[in-house]
């Protein structure tokens, strides 16, 4: 194998970092934008229809922002809205800011490592809708911040039609965050999602009603959200929790504990649930707790 090039199957971990968090977040950066050029010319020389596509999209560029910029610019352009204009728009926000690419880089290891379907960087980077939405979201969310509402709503209304990812951009999303297969996420104006967490496709975190203020919920660190999942209100969903897919969540989780369930029931009972010591948003692990808490059988 030449050098330079990534065994599909394998799940390359960086080999060394600085003593200095920039430069360790900076160092993660070139490490894997490396990587996602090396699989890039491995998959144009292996699939010649694609090495325009490859050229045009990453081996052009020079930094990952560049790379991303560039097309989430021609993935969420229309008519009215030209890719070289969002181009220019988000590699201004990717410079102004580090922490954005720093946040892209922790995604994409977290699909790489978690999703054994990912087989590559550049698999994430290129086609992974919950990747790029995700992304557009941090973008639409600096512009919010910056009181460029009308914009940054727009391109929540494109990310919504291109990739059927609803996120407000007042929603305050961590990094190391997996949004696996996406399709039907719906995250409200006041959500907060922590770091490390992976929530799977048609997961709302939404409201109640009508009312107004904080009233989204809030999810911990390293939980894992199921598919289908709905948590609604300004609940808290503790550091570590898991939710079982299809449950409906009203109140909050306690931390490293297990709700599942129409409404959902915590996993042990109430008054001592279950709880494991593993990180399910980083472990994927949906189904372990069944043995102990249910006898249903097909």
């Amino acid at each position: 194998m030449p050098a330079g090039e990534l065994r599909p199957s394998a799940v390359p971990l960086h080999p060394s970092s600085p003593a200095s968090p920039t430069a360790a977040a900076s160092g993660d950066e070139a490490w894997v934008w490396a990587q996602i050029k090396a699989e890039a010319r491995r998959d144009a020389e292996a699939e010649p229809a694609l090495a325009s596509y490859l050229y045009s999209t990453i081996l052009s560029h020079s930094s990952l922002e560049r790379s991303l910029a560039f097309h989430l610019g021609n993935k969420l352009c229309s008519s009215t809205l030209l890719s070289t204009l969002l181009y220019d728009l988000f590699l201004n926000t990717f410079s102004s800011d580090p922490s954005l690419c720093a946040a892209a880089v922790a995604d994409l290891r977290a699909a790489r490592v978690r999703d054994p379907a990912c087989v590559s960087f550049s698999h994430c980077l290129l086609n992974y809708k919950g990747f790029l939405a995700c992304q557009a979201h941090r973008l639409a969310h600096k512009l919010w911040m910056q009181s460029r509402r009308p914009l940054a709503l727009a391109l929540q209304s494109r990310v919504s039609d291109v990739f059927a990812v609803d996120i407000h951009p007042a929603a305050r999303i961590g990094k190391g965050v997996l949004f696996d297969h996406a399709t039907g996420v719906v995250v409200g104006e006041t959500a907060v999602i922590g770091n490390n967490v992976s929530i799977l496709h048609h997961v709302t975190l939404g409201g109640t009603g009508k009312a107004c203020g904080d009233r989204h919920p809030k999810i911990g660190d390293g939980v894992l959200i199921g598919a289908g999942a709905t948590i609604l209100g300004n609940v808290n969903i503790g550091e570590g929790a898991k939710v079982g897919a299809g449950s409906v969540v009203l109140i909050d989780v306690p931390p490293r504990t297990t709700a599942v369930g129409n409404p959902a029931r915590l996993v042990g009972g109430k008054e001592t649930p279950s709880k494991h010591e593993e990180c399910p948003g980083e472990s994927m692990d949906h189904t372990s707790f069944i043995s102990g808490w249910s006898d249903y059988i097909i």
